[in-house]
């Protein structure tokens, strides 16, 4: 039964029996899968399956499960430093810009005239007294102007998560304020830049939480950067998240954008002679070596 707990002799007995190449010693497989985890390493043998009985395509190694596991690893960290660079010059440009627009409302994101219904509606949830009190700068900000309901943007959005800031952004009623920041990346219309953001929402997620991305599928789908071009014209992979992220990482420093692309192609071409890997890299990821 699949409910039963598998020793780790079993788990290696049953890799085997499936057809898995154990290029490694016994104690070497164990130390791994008592590190790893056997359930969690199937998310990256998953694709050598070949049958509902999970059984392995032919030449299939742990070696190889186990490249795929360290590439997803490398990947996460590369795109999460990358992304948390973008999140700051992000909240960096919606200040200044929408502030520069309101200029004598310093907390016009909870105003009625600027941010949507839907948004104001939630707004209490999260500035809360456990809100002002766990932060600091909040906090000192309300001792001092105990009549103030919220803090200024500048000093509140400094500990808002960057869906948090996407969101604000998100809900600001007035387009040309909104277009105002996303022409800091050279985008003219905002519903692209919110396009990549909530995109890139999603994959920094994954990458905290440790999720599995190698074969991450956006849902929504990404608008096209321009200059770039989709692999197949499919707009759901991850490298063509990848894409968006490199667009916008160019309007900030190009200097960036080439590290990230790099780093990147340094971390996949790894395996550009691995057939199994490069074959997942290709048609998972989405990823060309040809660029």
């Amino acid at each position: 039964m699949a409910n039963i707990a598998t020793s780790i002799e079993n788990q290696i007995v049953k890799l085997r029996k499936r057809g898995m190449t154990i290029d490694s010693d016994d104690a070497k497989i164990t130390e791994v899968l008592l590190d790893i985890g056997y359930y969690r390493l199937g998310f990256y043998w998953h694709p050598f399956e070949i049958d509902s009985d999970h059984n392995f395509k032919e030449g299939t190694k742990f070696s190889d499960v186990l490249d795929l596991y360290y590439l997803d690893v490398d990947l996460r960290y590369l795109l999460i430093k990358h992304i948390n660079r973008l999140e700051l010059n992000f909240r960096t440009n919606l200040i200044y810009w929408v502030s520069m627009h309101y200029d004598n409302n310093s907390i016009w994101y909870s105003d009625p005239d600027i941010m949507s219904a839907d948004y104001l509606k939630d707004i209490k949830s999260h500035y809360n007294n456990n809100f002002k009190t766990k932060n600091i700068q909040i906090n000192k900000h309300h001792i001092k102007y105990p009549n103030d309901i919220y803090a200024p943007c500048w000093k509140t959005f400094e500990y808002y998560t960057f869906g948090s800031i996407v969101k604000i952004y998100e809900h600001i009623l007035d387009d040309v304020v909104r277009k105002k920041v996303s022409l800091q990346y050279n985008i003219k219309k905002p519903y692209k830049l919110q396009n990549f953001l909530d995109t890139l929402v999603f994959v920094r997620n994954s990458c905290a939480h440790s999720g599995v991305i190698f074969d991450l599928h956006i849902d929504e789908g990404i608008v096209e950067p321009e200059g770039y071009k989709f692999n197949n014209n499919y707009s759901h992979s991850l490298d063509s998240a990848i894409k968006a992220l490199l667009y916008l990482m160019d309007n900030i420093s190009s200097d960036r954008k080439n590290d990230l692309e790099t780093k990147l192609h340094k971390i996949l071409s790894k395996y550009e002679n691995n057939a199994m890997i490069n074959e997942i890299i290709t048609n998972k990821l989405g990823y060309s070596y040809d660029k």
